[in-house]
């Protein structure tokens, strides 16, 4: 496993890392908690060093979990939170979303509780969980700076969601030059990944991406197929079936990615982020110790070739050679300055 500075904190991650949100929540399917923390563990045998999770999964619970790994292997281990998310006073209605509460005493509080969870005094990677933009005032600013300053959080940067979109909150991060960026971002999904990484080359910021669902919740994987029934619950589930029928048509025109017996689809998901300098790590949701298997060692297949990124490129361009709907938009892209910042990157996009 090979590893990226995030940023220009110091904090050094593993280029596939491991997105704790499968831990303490049924949101990928149902697992009970041993199972959950004996994947963490085999993850980390498997060099994966990178855990992300956060306060609002399974309320707290994630966190107390991951916890458990930390007393026993921390010095092995670098972990990511996230807070922004008032679970402690309201609900959780389904999979939806919970009020955020992004003001600067609220989150001093939160991380506090974070950090009891974890069992640690301080945190390698704060990140403020879906923040709009305009919730990112001074007060907020200058607590992030406190954090970092105390040695509270060793890195600070924005989680963007929920779902795919925000330009203005990545752009804003990553002009203030905050460590890290994480949203969606895979290949058949590429406009925000690619706006972000040319923002990053135009300011010359040192902020690191952070791709998440980087197999594009279970195609470029091929875990998702024409015969796959998702579960009750399963967060999969939310995409729409146009999305599906056609992705399965897309990842056809991909097979040039894949190398008998030395790079498979799901590996190649993850090259491709890899290829880009601005991404420190990508998180793929790993559901049994096979995904472990494959994906981390994913760093250790052959790089993607320029001939093969231009190809990729050149396909996103034509849809892939799909002529009808696939579910999903740019119209579906999430905005919270009514798509201005969506009209300004040459997107079209609906209000939030």
């Amino acid at each position: 496993m090979q590893h990226r500075e995030l940023g220009d904190s110091g904090v050094e991650v593993s280029e596939v890392g491991f997105g704790a949100w499968v831990v303490g929540t049924d949101w990928w399917g149902d697992r009970d908690e041993d199972d959950a923390l004996e994947l963490v563990e085999y993850a980390l045998d498997r060099g994966i060093t990178y855990f992300d999770t956060g306060d609002v999964y399974g309320h707290g619970r994630s966190e107390e979990l991951l916890g458990e790994v930390l007393a026993e292997r921390g010095d092995e281990m670098t972990v990511a939170t996230k807070v922004g998310y008032d679970f402690y006073n309201n609900p959780q209605a389904g999979h939806g979303e919970l009020p955020k509460e992004m003001h600067a005493e609220y989150l001093e509080d939160a991380v506090e509780r974070s950090l009891e969870r974890l069992g640690v005094d301080h945190v390698d990677y704060l990140q403020l969980h879906n923040p709009n933009v305009d919730e990112l005032t001074d007060d907020v600013l200058e607590l992030l700076d406190e954090l970092r300053e105390d040695g509270v959080a060793d890195a600070v940067g924005l989680a963007l969601g929920p779902s795919i979109g925000w330009l203005a909150e990545g752009d804003f991060g990553i002009e203030e030059g905050f460590d890290g960026v994480q949203y969606v971002g895979n290949v058949l999904e590429q406009d925000v990944h690619r706006h972000f990484v040319n923002t990053i080359r135009q300011s010359d910021s040192s902020t690191s991406l952070i791709p998440r669902v980087p197999h594009s919740s279970g195609l470029l994987n091929e875990q998702v197929t024409p015969d796959t029934e998702l579960g009750e619950g399963d967060h999969r589930g939310f995409r729409p079936d146009e999305w599906y029928e056609t992705g399965w048509e897309k990842i056809e025109q991909l097979r040039f990615l894949e190398r008998d017996g030395e790079r498979t689809m799901g590996q190649a998901a993850i090259q491709w982020l890899l290829s880009f300098d601005e991404v420190a790590t990508v998180t793929p949701t790993f559901r049994s110790k096979a995904d472990v298997d494959e994906w981390a060692a994913a760093p250790e297949t052959p790089p993607l070739g320029v001939d093969e990124q231009d190809r990729v490129a050149e396909l996103y361009a034509q849809n892939f050679g799909v002529d009808r709907f696939d579910g999903m938009s740019e119209e579906d892209y999430r905005t919270s300055v009514d798509g201005e910042d969506l009209r300004d990157a040459g997107l079209v996009g609906s209000a939030d």
